[in-house]
């Protein structure tokens, strides 16, 4: 049983946590001199000073990681322990039609590449919410809509990835639209 078990582990070694940085960076003060020339005119004529007169926002940090990562699914990576879900889109699942592709996708975009993820503060299903760039400044969620491998969830992204979906995305990838508006059919068509 021993020299079966030595034979295993010489196989099959067992995964060490990756290196990976965090890196807590602060936000540059917001330019509240716009604030104070709207809220000296007349309220009558601004009727949305009360929104802009509200108090700064604490939120005054960030935080970044960075690492190599490793690929769950089209939408789900691993930075170190750190379970990080891309902010904004929608990808299929791996048992779902096109889910195994989009996933070797992601793999092909991110392999052996330093990923940088920055943290929204949201969470989602144990996952932390990011928008995560490659080294050379491309946006993941972006690359994947643009291969045709993930939609965008406006709810989310308010919209920000529509523009890179190819046309009919929406009727390949049916069963992401059809979770995002609501509609999940609750038997496969197939």
């Amino acid at each position: 049983m021993g020299l079966i078990r030595i034979f295993l582990r010489a196989l099959f070694p067992r995964r060490r946590p990756k290196k990976i940085e965090v890196v807590h960076e602060r936000l540059p003060d917001p330019d509240w001199s716009e604030l104070r020339e709207v809220s000296n005119r007349s309220l009558a004529r601004y009727s949305d000073v009360k929104n802009l007169t509200q108090s700064p926002s604490t939120e005054t940090h960030r935080v970044t990681i960075k690492g190599q990562c490793y690929v769950v699914d089209g939408d789900t990576i691993f930075i170190g322990n750190a379970s990080i879900r891309l902010s904004g889109i929608d990808a299929p699942e791996l048992d779902h039609p096109y889910g195994k592709n989009a996933k070797w996708a992601l793999v092909k975009l991110c392999k052996g590449k330093i990923v940088r993820a920055v943290l929204d503060g949201a969470t989602s299903h144990d996952r932390t919410v990011a928008t995560c760039y490659l080294p050379d400044g491309r946006d993941l969620s972006a690359e994947m809509v643009k291969l045709g491998m993930a939609i965008d969830w406006p709810k989310y992204s308010g919209g920000r990835y529509r523009q890179f979906e190819p046309r009919d995305i929406r009727k390949k990838l049916w069963r992401c639209d059809a979770r995002q508006k609501g509609r999940m059919p609750s038997t496969l068509p197939y």
